[in-house]
Order: C-alpha cells, then structure tokens, then sequence
C-alpha cells in the first residue's frame, strides 16, 4: 500500500458544475474533478450538466461523483448516463453499499479523533483512499472549515485524500503537516460569493503551490 509513499500530492477539484470550469481544472494540471450528485448542496448538479461536463473532460482526468445516502437505483441511473471513473460516498453508506457497482470507490469520513480514521479503515475494506473532511453536525460535508491536522495518524493502512477549508493559502502547509495522497478543494477555488461557479485563476493558484510544495 502507498499510504506513506507519497511522491507527488494528487489533486481534485471538487463541485464542478460548468464545462468551462472543467476545461480550466484541466488547463490547471489537475488530476481529477468532481460532480456533486446530493440535491440540498448548491454544488448539485443534474444528469444534463454532468453530462455537459464530462463531455470536455479529456482521457487521464478522473470524474467523481459525489453522493450522500443515495438509493442504489440513484447512483446506477447516473453511472448509466455519465463519464463516471470513481465514486465518492460522503454518508452513511455502508462497504456492501458501496461496492456494489463495481466500480473503485472512496470513503469520506468526518473527522473528530483520532480513531475516526483507523476505524473507518478496518469499516471500508473496498475503499481506495480516504477523503478526511472536517466534522460539522447536520453538514456531510464542503462546510469550508479545516480540521485538525494533528490528528491525522502517521501509519494508516489507506492513503487519504485531505480536505475541509483548503485554499491557495494553506495547501502547502496542509501538505508539508499531513502529507496526503492527495488533496480536494471546492469552496476554496469559487468565485467570491458564488457557490458552484469556479474562479480559473484560483485554480491556478492553487495549482501552483501544490506544484511548489512537490518540488520543493
């Protein structure tokens, strides 16, 4: 497992909504993007806008789509209709559930302690990575707020993905503290004051430092 050999910090850029936005992740040099597919985030999109969105995505930049407590039927019916290279479970999806639809998955967890992270490695046997967010009650998660880096255990048996409050600012800290396989920011590269409309040149900044940090 290459949970503790990381060489280069991966990066996605989650709530993707526009295929503008999805051309200027991937002029950016970003590994992935993602589709929120939760109808109460004003990140959510529709099968059409997905669709509008994989179309400019090209071969090597992973599409995720994002759930929360789906219906089986849910998460086929996008998986029928869309690009959709990895799925992403932000709620209380059990590892049956989610493995399912055969196709590679990721497990988000909300993070309070410690434990929270060992646990849901020995919970999600299927799981490929974790996405650690922050810990928000009645929030599954993209609430803008970082959590407590220090918790994160150095030996965990999955590699994590880092998100919760990323920005241009701190991701290279976040990188230098945590040392994850990759990191997700949505909030932290939008336009001022519009929730699922990206700013390409925040895209690009916070491309930049992750490109800084890796090669620092």
């Amino acid at each position: 497992m290459l949970a503790n050999a990381v060489v280069r910090t991966r990066t996605k850029i989650c709530g993707i909504t526009r295929p503008e936005d999805a051309i200027a992740v991937v002029n950016a040099g970003a590994d992935a993007l993602g589709l929120v597919f939760y109808p109460p985030s004003p990140r959510a999109v529709s099968i059409e806008q997905a669709q509008a969105v994989a179309a400019v995505v090209p071969a090597f930049v992973s599409i995720t789509a994002l759930f929360v407590n789906p219906t089986s039927e849910q998460v086929q019916s996008v998986l029928d209709a869309v690009r959709i290279d990895l799925i992403q479970f932000h709620g209380d999806e059990d590892d049956g559930f989610c493995q399912q639809f055969n196709r590679p998955y990721i497990k988000a967890v909300r993070v309070r302690q410690a434990s929270d992270m060992v646990e849901a490695c020995l919970r999600f046997p299927g799981a490929l990575s974790l996405l650690l967010d922050s810990y928000k009650p009645g929030v599954p998660g993209g609430t803008g707020e970082t959590f407590d880096w220090s918790l994160v255990p150095a030996n965990l048996t999955k590699p994590i993905i880092l998100a919760g409050g990323l920005t241009p600012d701190n991701v290279a800290t976040a990188i230098r503290d945590v040392n994850p396989f990759a990191v997700d920011i949505s909030g932290g590269v939008e336009a001022d004051g519009q929730k699922g409309i990206k700013d390409a040149s925040k895209i690009q900044a916070f491309m930049n430092e992750v490109y800084r940090v890796n090669h620092s």
